[in-house]
């Protein structure tokens, strides 16, 4: 009974995945058509590899992390800086912007960890390719252009993809 079920779920993979490839502009080119309601099909976003969501509202926390670690939750995002990542205390600005881009900018620039902190972003509200896609987190630029992929692990029952951070930049949701 189970193998009956994974069958049409495959085959709808596969469609999806043949009809995206079958494309006239690689996943990485610049559409100037526009692009079908992001809820249906999750569809890439005019901004390089960027997945195009629905808006999430604004939010934005500051908070004091010290030597200790500590964990800092912002909009659909979770940050956690582990114990000794920092050597003394400092007060972090989280900003997740409303946006058809899953991204969050954190403060004070430039501000590196001694060891891997963990960023956890949300793709729940990036339709349903998107579940279907490895997600990954992108390093981006104040104009979301794409720097680097971190080191990513996507969980698809959680619909969150979560990155290895070394120092504090904007970062974005991308496949």
């Amino acid at each position: 009974m189970k193998a009956k079920r994974f069958v049409p779920v495959a085959a709808l993979a596969a469609a999806v995945f043949a009809a995206l490839s079958c494309s006239d502009s690689a996943p990485t080119g610049v559409s100037v058509q526009p692009h079908p309601d992001p809820l249906l099909f999750g569809w890439i976003s005019p901004k390089l590899n960027l997945v195009t969501c629905t808006p999430m509202p604004y939010d934005s926390v500051t908070q004091t992390v010290g030597p200790e670690g500590g964990t800092i939750n912002v909009g659909a995002y979770s940050l956690l800086i582990p114990d000794s990542a920092l050597d003394s205390a400092v007060t972090i600005t989280a900003v997740a912007p409303s946006d058809t881009v899953n991204a969050v900018r954190f403060q004070p620039q430039g501000l590196h960890f001694n060891q891997k902190a963990s960023l956890t972003m949300s793709y729940a509200n990036c339709g349903i390719v998107s579940w279907l896609v490895p997600q990954h987190v992108a390093y981006v630029d104040d104009s979301l252009n794409i720097i680097d992929f971190l080191p990513s692990v996507p969980d698809v029952l959680s619909q969150t993809v979560t990155g290895s951070i070394r120092h504090f930049s904007e970062y974005a949701l991308a496949w």
